[in-house]
């Protein structure tokens, strides 16, 4: 009987589990070990913990490895993969600045990403944020619970007529362009490649400093790579808008966090709301309820009453995780069957 290909997805959750089966199972593949079913295509294994040099030998017997975004591909652990034959990494996700691009090469070692999943998701926790700081909805549901009905502090402002800056049209640029038009805001975006979608809604594409200086609203739907890396530093802080909001679903380190703390303090940031940090890694998707978060500059972050942090969860619908969970399978089985993954990083 042939042996099963092993897939060992770190950082699994439950939720993984689940759609990732249930993927497979879709798709036709047999799930050997999994479900002992004699023949079995797959075998995956589910490693609650992250990837890291610690853990990598963890996919001992593997042949690919299933990531995501908070796992760590540095060279190390690339070389340690390639090291224990894992022919293929396969991201559950669409950003890759994780991963040690030139070192995958040097190892021949393939990766492959989901490259959309759901835009609508991630853009419309996006507006979600923006609507729970304008409005003051956490705040308001915490007063009522307590029997206080008092409006004071709670005001917000029509988000009719508003300038929206978006920095970064892709699909989800795409996708909050066209809800924050719906909601009758002028869209102001800068991109290196604008999109004609947008510039169909009526798009305005200005320059970054133009956008930062005009937009009462910025959002931030733009990857991470070197030119992006501490885009919104003290310097860009300063041309804002007093009082701006700015709102961050991309990459936790788009941001300068210590910038964007004195930007709250002196009051030049009105409104912050974030789905990502920096400094992640070592918090979210976790259950630290119980623990003492020796963060001081993400508990200095959760001081201010015009602050919302959520934990990477604007990806987290139904349909984002099957539509990850389906790529990621098609990815390993058309490596498998034609030698390359359907979405490989280029």
């Amino acid at each position: 009987m042939t042996q099963p290909f092993r897939v060992d997805v770190f950082s699994a959750k439950p939720y993984d589990e689940t759609f990732l089966s249930e993927a497979a199972k879709a798709a036709g593949v047999a799930l050997g070990a999994q479900e002992h079913i004699p023949g079995g295509q797959l075998e995956i294994v589910f490693h609650p913990v992250h990837l890291s040099a610690r853990t990598a030998e963890l996919a001992l017997g593997a042949g690919a490895v299933c990531a995501f975004v908070n796992d760590d591909l540095s060279s190390d652990v690339l070389e340690a993969l390639s090291a224990l034959d894992v022919k293929l990494i396969a991201l559950r996700c669409a950003g890759f600045n994780h991963v040690d691009l030139e070192c995958a090469r040097k190892l021949d070692l393939p990766i492959c990403r989901v490259p959309a999943y759901s835009p609508h998701a991630v853009a419309e926790h996006t507006v979600a944020l923006m609507m729970t700081l304008n409005r003051s909805t956490h705040r308001a549901f915490n007063r009522v619970r307590e029997g206080n009905f008092a409006l004071d502090g709670l005001m917000g402002f029509d988000l009719h007529g508003k300038t929206v800056g978006i920095v970064g049209t892709g699909l989800i640029g795409q996708v909050l362009a066209r809800i924050m038009t719906g909601f009758g805001c002028k869209i102001l975006a800068f991109d290196p490649v604008p999109n004609e979608e947008c510039e169909a809604l009526g798009v305005d594409y200005v320059s970054f400093n133009a956008l930062i200086e005009q937009a009462d609203i910025i959002s931030l739907q733009c990857p991470l790579t070197h030119k992006t890396r501490h885009l919104i530093d003290e310097a860009a802080i300063n041309r804002m808008k007093p009082g701006v909001m700015l709102i961050n679903t991309s990459r936790g380190a788009v941001i300068d966090t210590s910038a964007v703390v004195r930007g709250l303090k002196s009051g030049q940031i009105g409104a912050l709301g974030l789905d990502v940090y920096e400094e992640e890694s070592e918090l979210f998707f976790e259950d630290l309820s119980n623990e003492i978060i020796p963060d001081d500059l993400f508990a200095r972050l959760l001081t201010f009453p015009n602050v919302i942090v959520t934990g990477h969860q604007g990806f987290f619908t139904s349909e984002a995780l099957r539509a990850i969970a389906d790529v990621t399978i098609k990815n390993i089985t058309d490596y498998l069957e034609n030698g390359a993954p359907t979405y490989p990083v280029s």
